[in-house]
């Protein structure tokens, strides 16, 4: 059997599968996030450690893990976890959604070396400007600084004792040569940093440790228990639904929203605000456009009328257009294509006949808009999407799905009742790290159904996107 664990930001979930990839057991600890000041988002590493206590326990207690082969990681990406040389954690990890270091990240991207060797724009949430805040902000806890880890690395520190990422999360730190898939010490020393700083890099589906003999015995696990390379929570989520040729996609619905695609070849285009990263298998890559507040928008608005985000969903009937109001989902700053960590998001057009689920539609266009120019921005590049399959917990919501394929005029597929994240694409990667034979990584889920757009309707809502970015640009203009 293989375990896959995933650290997300609101829960650390795992999964066992079997050799034919059913899943035998699982189980899922929250997590919360700290937002002491606007703009910031933290979590205690701490944290981690003891929700995959907890998920592991869970499953052990359901199942025998004596014969789990391999381990597979996940998490989410960008975050900055700083260890002195004794392995102590020195702050609350700065996270993918946190934007204070926006004026680092202008700062760096103004020099073109960072876009010509990772490929990308040098976001405020990458882990690069979090090194350059912390040097220039709290310069005690930069002096103290051993290594830098990403989150779901820092937990393989637990499992394994060693320092190690792998190509798909370091490409999300503005450090790698994203290109020639190793550390650039060029820009490692931009931040005062040498390569002795960051861990070791394996890929995906590659061993990167054996877990510590303490926590074999703990769960009763066998001997030799591979902890494989992993993969960041998009890439590891491509492998759980065999996104890995071009032309097919994947559209998540989470926290944050994203829409990947998977490249044959590295084809980088900085400027488009689209990321281009290493995939987490050998010799592949992706693009993706990224939307920071996905459900996460839902969430808040479901929080400020007093319910909860299956209700909202639940009170929505038909798709049958545009409505009045308009939400632009910019709680956090957007990266895709905005890059713009200082705006934030509005509710307008609301008149005396918007009620709640007028409200709960309009948070979901704003967020189905959002996608749209993440759409825009990959075919821009000349990344051509055929195929498109729905993951993540907001994709439990039919409406929104359809929205959604209304605004991209193109059919959604839904996979069948199973569970095919990112912890499901870990394990999938530890078959692989195992030397099993492994899972033909291409195949696909059973689909369940396809959401078909309303061809009807879409004119209406591209009329209502073009608002939409009127309104972005109405708004920053304020800001």
């Amino acid at each position: 059997m293989y375990l896959g664990l995933d650290l997300g930001t609101s829960g650390l979930k795992g999964v066992l599968i079997d050799d034919a990839q059913r899943i035998v057991a699982e189980a899922t600890t929250p997590l919360s996030v700290s937002r002491p000041h606007s703009g910031w988002s933290e979590q205690v590493p701490a944290d981690w450690l003891s929700a995959a206590g907890n998920v592991i326990d869970a499953i052990a207690a359901e199942c025998d893990m004596a014969s789990v082969r391999a381990i597979g990681l996940s998490g989410h990406m960008h975050g900055a976890t700083l260890l002195d040389a004794s392995g102590n954690v020195l702050r609350p990890c700065i996270l993918w959604n946190d934007t204070r270091a926006y004026a680092q990240a202008a700062q760096m991207d103004a020099d073109p070396k960072w876009r010509e060797i990772t490929g990308n724009i040098v976001f405020p949430g990458f882990t690069a400007p979090k090194i350059a805040w912390v040097r220039a902000q709290e310069p005690d806890i930069y002096a103290q600084i051993d290594k830098v880890l990403l989150p779901k690395d820092y937990l393989r520190l637990w499992l394994t004792g060693e320092a190690v990422s792998e190509m798909s999360d370091a490409a999300g730190t503005s450090w790698l040569d994203t290109g020639a898939r190793d550390w650039s010490d060029t820009l490692l020393a931009e931040t005062g940093l040498s390569r002795s700083a960051m861990p070791r890099l394996v890929e995906g589906s590659a061993p990167s440790g054996t877990l510590r003999a303490e926590l074999q015995s703990r769960w009763g696990f066998g001997s030799n228990v591979i902890v494989a390379g992993g993969g960041g929570d998009n890439a590891a989520s491509a492998v759980g639904v065999g996104v890995v040729r071009p032309g097919e996609a994947f559209v998540s619905l989470g926290t944050s929203g994203v829409l990947f695609a998977a490249c044959e070849a590295y084809r980088p285009d900085a400027a488009s605000a689209v990321h281009t990263f290493c995939h987490a298998l050998p010799d592949t890559w992706h693009q993706m456009g990224v939307i920071l507040s996905a459900t996460d928008s839902l969430n808040w608005y479901a929080g400020l009328t007093g319910t909860d985000a299956a209700t909202l969903s639940g009170e929505l009937g038909d798709l049958t257009g545009p409505g009045s109001a308009l939400f632009l989902p910019y709680l956090g700053g957007e990266r895709t294509p905005h890059n713009d960590a200082r705006i934030r998001g509005a509710l307008t057009g609301i008149e005396h006949a918007t009620d709640r689920p007028a409200g709960t539609r309009a948070v979901m266009e704003g967020v189905a808009y959002a996608v749209r120019d993440s759409f825009d921005a990959l075919r821009a590049t000349g990344t051509e999407i055929d195929t498109l399959i729905a993951v993540g917990g907001g994709s439990r919501s039919n409406y929104w799905l359809r929205l959604i394929a209304t605004v991209l005029d193109l059919p959604i597929q839904v996979p069948a009742e199973g569970d095919f994240g990112a912890a499901f694409g870990a394990a999938r990667l530890a078959m692989m790290a195992a030397g099993d034979g492994g899972p033909d990584i291409a195949t696909r889920p059973d689909i369940a159904r396809v959401v078909a757009p309303q061809p009807e309707l879409h004119d209406d809502f591209m009329a209502a996107h073009a608002r939409y970015r009127d309104t972005y640009q109405a708004l920053k203009d304020l800001t």
